[in-house]
């Protein structure tokens, strides 16, 4: 199994450095991802100015790519000139913090996964629900063995898992719906040294469904979830209701 990882932490992030070390054992893997953090970049490519990637090494040897510029853009590069042939899948991740939720809209981790799937390659994100004293080993554990399973089982062209794992003692794994109560964020006002006003949005995680059909609540019940997302989000119903309309 060929295997391209990339993240929104960064090819120096913990995360990506165990999902690998436990990805190793079951296929071959090819690390394209930022050189920095871009933590809530979302879908964003780079068009404005160009990209340059470098290699780079752990313990003198051979890691992975650094590339500068975004999670989508790691995945477009490695499928464009990096690889020479197209992986068997796509896994982003391990992020540190969730990804529940709408949280699926501003993520990186996310986008790298949905990038992959626009381009018909089957794909997992994976995130851990904590920002502190993380241990990734579970989620890397349970990533691989998801990959193996998945192998007899054929994802969709245009779908890929959404994974979110508990930093806790894990209860089980829901296949679950993606909660959509919106993220509520409030903007701290602050002034710099001349006086000038400037903003923090600090984010505040919504009031979820009490439903494990859902993730957010599965994944605060210390449940791994697991979404499938397609990345064709036309609405088939209205679109119905819309062609009946006077052109």
């Amino acid at each position: 199994m060929n295997i391209l990882i990339t993240n929104d932490d960064g090819i120096h992030a913990e995360g990506i450095h165990v999902l690998c070390k436990e990805l190793s054992k079951i296929g071959q893997l090819t690390v394209v991802a930022p050189d920095s953090e871009k933590s809530s970049i979302s879908h964003a490519i780079t068009l404005s100015h160009p990209i340059y990637y470098k290699k780079i090494y752990r313990n003198k040897d051979f890691f992975g790519y650094g590339v500068y510029g975004t999670p989508a853009d790691c995945v477009k590069l490695a499928f464009d000139v990096l690889l020479q042939e197209k992986p068997d899948v796509v896994v982003s991740g391990i992020n540190l913090g969730c990804n529940d939720g709408c949280s699926v809209f501003y993520s990186g981790t996310v986008a790298g996964a949905r990038e992959a799937a626009l381009m018909g390659i089957p794909a997992i994100a994976v995130s851990l629900n904590t920002f502190q004293d993380p241990v990734f080993e579970p989620a890397a554990k349970y990533t691989a063995n998801l990959l193996k399973q998945l192998t007899d089982l054929k994802m969709p062209k245009g779908t890929f898992l959404n994974v979110n794992v508990p930093n806790t003692k894990i209860k089980g794994v829901k296949f679950v719906r993606q909660c959509t109560i919106p993220i509520h964020g409030t903007f701290k006002k602050t002034y710099n040294p001349t006086g000038k006003a400037y903003y923090w949005l600090t984010g505040k995680k919504p009031k979820h469904r009490k439903n494990n059909e859902f993730d957010t609540y599965a994944l605060n019940n210390d449940y791994v979830t697991v979404v499938p997302i397609k990345s064709d989000v036309t609405d088939d119903t209205f679109l119905e209701q819309l062609q009946n309309l006077d052109s």
